[in-house]
């Protein structure tokens, strides 16, 4: 059996690559532009380019791995499928009245959350099901026919969603209105709420199911045409999607539920840290992402980043909770900033420096790439300060222009604000960096944690490059590098175990929880599970489960999550729940009342299989070095202007050590060192910088 796989994740700005041998550990990375009109130019030719690097054939590939961000940018740009919706007589407009809850009570001309399907194309019928299954009134089969036909005929809709008040718990009445939806509307794709969403609270999975009809179009035609793509190229291995969550599916199944994928990206860049801190022998650490669109902070403990199952799309306001699309899906839990190499600098109406959330994308880019952009962008003044090199930009490959930079940097933001170049460039620097502490410190006070705690892994094409700063003003006392930086969220992929997430709503009182109805939920989960990573090339022996359960005092309008433990349900199962409830209710308020009876909303399972054997060794394919130790003129905010050392990381060796200032370049990323830090390179290659800063808490 063949030992190559390749990993692919599509940013906003690059198309990252990485080609692994799980015999030698061997990895082969790729960096490519990403082409935004058609995404999977960049990944074939990236592939191609990885091939001739490994001087392999096509045939030799055993399975590849994709994790993209067009389920994403179609719910931003507004560019997804002419959607339908099927509900409940007098229901139609609960996606649209949603929570009732203004994101800002102080903008009176406030922006709502959008409406991906129009009020004239959602459609009520009659049928209805009680909140504990039973069926009050038969499902009204004629008027789902005539909905149907009304949709197709009428509003030539593309893509169907159904969402019934009380499906989740008795899918009876959707499943039958699929049946008539097939015979009506052959071809057309058509979700289930009760499939893509099967918990409580009708506004959000009715959000999910339409979102999901939203992208499915798109991402069925995208997958099958890169399937055929691949194909064409005589690869003939699987083809695998990372799921938001952090998990493995199959195309089919992705192309199934799309909306599960609107997170993937971030999600291996996470899963690559947690891969890294196992090797480090670090379980707590702080995963930090910087591309060229944004930046993602993620919180890892005992080796595995938390996970969330609720997640906002399409904000109006893309950091303001409550202005977007809620969805009920797993995603890794981590904060998103628009903060990239690509995020633009302008002059507010204050006269203040703003850096974000706009960015100039792969196309155009930032000024110094020469393609159009007008910036200035982080990249522009990352250039002007010294941190990287405008001849060794992806390793030569691409020439960074710098004469432009300057004018654009004063016309932009200069000139308006009265500052000089290299205030400007400085104060991007700065402002960006501050942004990114900023919204990490919100996140872990949140939950309860101290940044000085952690060791911080960065990577990203720019993640290196602001790692220094970011961690000064953390009071981080050291981060880490790993070999490759610019790509490791490609390599995340490879290492991700195949993975998946259930979860079937059945409120109840814990003194009133039927036994044989929790194991039945969870029996049907477990076996549902099995099959689909039995489907993406696990085996089913190696299948492993873990159970959870989201409960709350009675009266409360939001829960927690709480461990439930393996073994069939009985009688005594009651008072073992409650006990879990009240030690992580304990655990996370401080306190726990007693007196308040406690009830079980929805029953969660997570199944994993082990992750691919990749034991990453970089010196195998790591290219010899030419390059000779030089220095260049570095300004950072936090030390001003020094003269640094330039290292080329191909020629380190294990055991190095320096100190800073000093920068060290490599083909995807180059990585800043202050004067008051020190590098060393460790047994596997990493950079580990140690910051002198007395920060312990």
């Amino acid at each position: 059996m063949s030992r190559y796989r390749i990993g692919v994740d599509v940013g906003g700005t690059f198309t990252d690559l990485v080609l692994a041998d799980a015999g030698s550990g061997a990895l082969y990375t790729g960096k490519l532009l990403t082409t935004p009109r058609d995404p999977a130019v960049a990944i074939i030719d990236g592939i191609r380019q990885l091939l001739d690097a490994a001087n392999l054939a096509p045939e030799c590939i055993a399975g590849l791995v994709h994790g993209t961000t067009l389920v994403t940018n179609t719910v931003i740009e507004r560019k997804g499928a002419k959607v339908g919706l099927i509900t409940t007589a007098g229901f139609r407009d609960a996606i649209e009245m949603g929570r009732e809850i203004r994101y800002d009570l102080y903008d009176l001309f406030l922006e709502p959350a959008p409406t991906l399907v129009p009020r004239r194309r959602r459609l009520g019928v009659g049928g209805r099901m009680s909140a504990d299954g039973e069926e009050l009134e038969p499902l009204d089969l004629a008027a789902v026919r005539e909905a149907a036909r009304a949709l197709r005929d009428e509003h030539a809709v593309e893509a169907i969603a159904v969402c019934f008040i009380h499906a989740y718990r008795n899918p009876a009445h959707e499943l039958a209105a699929a049946k008539v939806l097939a015979e009506e509307c052959p071809g057309l794709p058509v979700t289930l709420s009760c499939e893509v969403a099967p918990e409580i609270r009708e506004f959000e999975r009715a959000s999910t199911a339409c979102v999901n009809a939203y992208v499915q179009p798109l991402m069925q035609g995208y997958l099958r045409d890169l399937e055929v793509r691949l194909a064409d190229m005589y690869i003939d291995a699987p083809l695998h999607v990372m799921l938001s969550g952090g998990g493995i599916a199959t195309v089919a199944q992705a192309s199934a539920f799309p909306v599960r994928l609107i997170e993937s990206g971030p999600a291996a860049g996470a899963l690559a840290a947690c891969y890294y801190g196992r090797k480090l022998g670090e379980p707590d650490l702080l995963s930090f992402d910087m591309g060229g669109t944004t930046a993602k902070i993620c919180l890892v403990e005992g080796g595995q980043p938390n996970r969330t199952h609720e997640f906002e799309a399409g904000r109006v306001r893309r950091f303001r909770k409550g202005s977007g699309i809620p969805l009920k899906i797993t995603v890794v839990d981590m904060i998103e900033i628009g903060a990239g190499g690509g995020s633009l600098a302008h002059a507010d109406s204050m006269g203040l420096l703003k850096v974000g959330p706009q960015s100039a994308g792969s196309e155009p880019g930032p000024v110094c790439y020469g393609r159009g952009g007008e910036g200035p962008a982080v990249t522009d003044a990352d250039l002007m300060l010294g941190c990287l090199n405008p001849g060794y930009f992806l390793g030569g490959e691409m020439d960074l222009a710098t004469d432009a930079v300057t004018a654009r940097m004063q016309a932009v933001v200069g000139e308006p604000l009265e500052l000089s170049d290299d205030a400007v460039a400085r104060g991007i620097h700065d402002v960006v960096n501050e942004n990114m502490a900023a919204a990490t410190r919100r996140y872990l006070a949140e939950k309860g944690r101290d940044p000085r705690r952690y060791t911080m892994i960065a990577f990203g094409g720019a993640g290196p490059v602001h790692a220094y700063g970011l961690a000064r003003k953390l009071k981080i006392n050291r981060f880490v590098v790993p070999p490759g930086a610019g790509v490791t969220s490609a390599l995340g992929f490879l290492v991700a175990p195949p993975a998946i997430d259930d979860v079937r709503s059945y409120v109840v009182r814990l003194d009133a929880l039927d036994p044989n109805e929790a194991n039945r939920l969870f029996a049907d989960m477990e076996q549902a599970a099995a099959a689909q990573l039995v489907e993406a090339g696990a085996s089913a022996e190696s299948v492993h489960f873990t159970r959870s359960a989201d409960m709350r005092y009675v009266g409360q309008g939001f829960e927690i999550q709480v461990p439930v433990r393996d073994g069939a349900f009985d009688k005594s199962s009651r008072a073992d729940l409650h006990e879990q409830f009240m030690i992580t209710y304990e655990a996370l308020f401080h306190r726990s009342v007693t007196e308040v009876p406690v009830e079980v909303l929805s029953w969660r399972l997570y199944a994993s299989a082990p992750p691919p054997a990749v034991d990453v060794n970089f010196a195998a394919t790591m290219p010899a070095s030419t390059r000779a130790p030089t220095s260049r003129r570095l300004t950072l905010p936090e030390v001003g202007t020094v003269e640094a050392a330039v290292f080329d990381r191909y020629a380190l060796t294990p055991g190095d050590r320096f100190d800073g200032p000093l920068i060290v370049e490599e083909r995807e990323s180059t990585t800043v060192v202050g004067p008051d830090a020190t590098l060393s390179v460790d047994a596997e290659l990493n950079l580990i910088v140690d910051l002198h800063q007395m920060n312990q808490p």
